[in-house]
C-alpha cells in the first residue's frame, strides 16, 4: 500500500515539469507566434497609440517572464481571467458552458463504449464469420463518411422531414433537453462505433490466441464463458488505455455537434473565440485540456490494479 502512495506522490510531483513545459508551448503559441491581440482587435485601420493602449490594458507590454508566470499561474488556479469580447469571467463561461457539453458528450460516450465493447465480443466470437465481416465492412463505410454528412443528413431527414427531435438550440433541465440533446448524442455513437468497434476487437483477437485460452478450452470451458471471463478480463488494460483516455476531451465538448445543433457548450465556445480572436478563451481551452490530460493519465495508471492485480504501483 505504501508503494502505490509514493508512486502516486511521485506522478502528481512528475505532473509539475509536465504542466511547466505545456504551459511554456502554450505561451509561444499564443504569445510570441500568433499575431498582435492589439492589432487584430482594433482592426487594420488603428493607430500606433491606440494599439499601445490596448497592448497595455491587455497586459501585453508586461516582461515576457511575467507573462509566462500568468500562464503558469491560470493552470494551477484555474483563473483564466476576463474573455476579450464579453469582459466576462473565463472561469466562469466554463463552469456555466461545461453543463451542455457533457449533457452531451457524456451519454454519447457511455453509450458508444458500451455498444462498441458488445459488438467487439460479437463479431470476436464469430470471428472469421458472415457477421464478423459485416460488422467489419460497416465500420470503414462509417468510417469512410465526413461527420459533416451525418450532421446535414440527420438534420435533415429525422429532425425536419420527420420531426422527430429540435433541429437547433437547448433547454436545460430533464425532460426538456432531450428532443435538443438525442439527435447530437446519436450522431456522436455512431461516429465513434466504427473506430472503437475495430480497436476493441482487434483487442479482443490478440488475447483469444494466447496459450491461455487453449489452456482454458482444454479443462472444458466453453468458448462463451473463455471469452466473457478470461478473455475481456485480461484485454481490460489497452480498453481501459483506450477508454480513460477519451475522457478529458469529453470536457471540450464536440466542436462541429454544437456549433450546427446550437447547443451552447465548451466546444461552441471555442469556435466562437476563435472566430472572434479571443486568445484568452482559448488559451484557456488549451491549458484546461493539458491539466485534464495529464490528471487523467495518472488515473489511468492506478486503475490498472483495480483491473489486473498483476500490475503494481512501483
Amino acid at each position: 500500500m505504501n508503494g502505490s502512495w509514493n508512486y502516486i506522490l511521485r506522478r502528481l510531483l512528475y505532473l509539475i515539469p509536465v504542466l511547466l513545459g505545456v504551459c511554456l508551448l502554450i505561451f509561444v503559441l499564443f504569445n510570441l507566434v500568433a499575431p498582435d491581440p492589439a492589432a487584430l482587435l482594433l482592426g487594420k485601420h488603428a493607430t500606433p497609440e491606440q494599439i499601445l493602449e490596448v497592448r497595455q490594458n491587455l497586459g501585453l507590454t508586461k516582461p515576457l517572464y511575467e507573462q509566462y508566470f500568468d500562464v503558469v499561474k491560470s493552470a494551477f488556479t484555474f483563473d483564466f481571467g476576463r474573455s476579450w469580447k464579453t469582459k466576462q469571467s473565463i472561469t466562469t463561461m466554463i463552469r456555466l458552458r461545461a453543463i451542455p457539453s457533457l449533457t452531451v458528450s457524456l451519454p454519447a460516450f457511455v453509450f458508444s463504449t458500451i455498444l462498441s465493447i458488445l459488438f467487439a465480443l460479437l463479431v470476436a466470437y464469430y470471428r472469421g464469420k458472415g457477421i464478423d465481416l459485416f460488422v467489419r465492412v460497416s465500420c470503414i463505410a462509417m468510417m469512410s463518411i465526413s461527420s459533416l454528412a451525418y450532421i446535414l443528413f440527420f438534420q435533415w431527414f429525422f429532425a425536419y422531414k420527420m420531426e422527430w427531435f429540435e433541429i437547433l438550440g437547448y433547454e436545460p433541465g430533464f425532460p426538456s433537453v432531450l428532443p435538443f440533446i438525442s439527435l447530437p448524442i446519436i450522431i456522436w455513437v455512431i461516429l465513434s462505433l466504427g473506430p472503437d468497434i475495430r480497436f476493441y476487437r482487434t483487442v479482443i483477437l490478440d488475447e483469444i490466441y494466447q496459450d491461455y485460452v487453449r489452456t482454458a478450452k482444454a479443462k472444458g470451458l466453453s468458448d462463451r464463458k473463455v471469452l466473457l471471463k478470461h478473455v475481456l478480463r485480461n484485454a481490460m488494460i489497452p480498453i481501459l488505455t483506450y477508454t480513460v483516455i477519451q475522457l478529458p476531451f469529453l470536457l471540450l465538448g464536440a466542436l462541429l455537434l454544437e456549433s450546427f445543433f446550437s447547443i451552447p457548450g465548451l466546444g461552441d465556445m471555442t469556435i466562437e473565440a476563435l472566430n472572434e480572436s479571443d486568445f484568452p478563451v482559448l488559451k484557456a481551452m488549451a491549458i484546461l485540456s493539458a491539466v485534464a490530460y495529464v490528471t487523467f493519465t495518472l488515473i489511468q495508471d492506478i486503475l490498472y490494479t483495480w483491473v489486473d492485480p498483476r500490475v503494481k504501483l512501483n
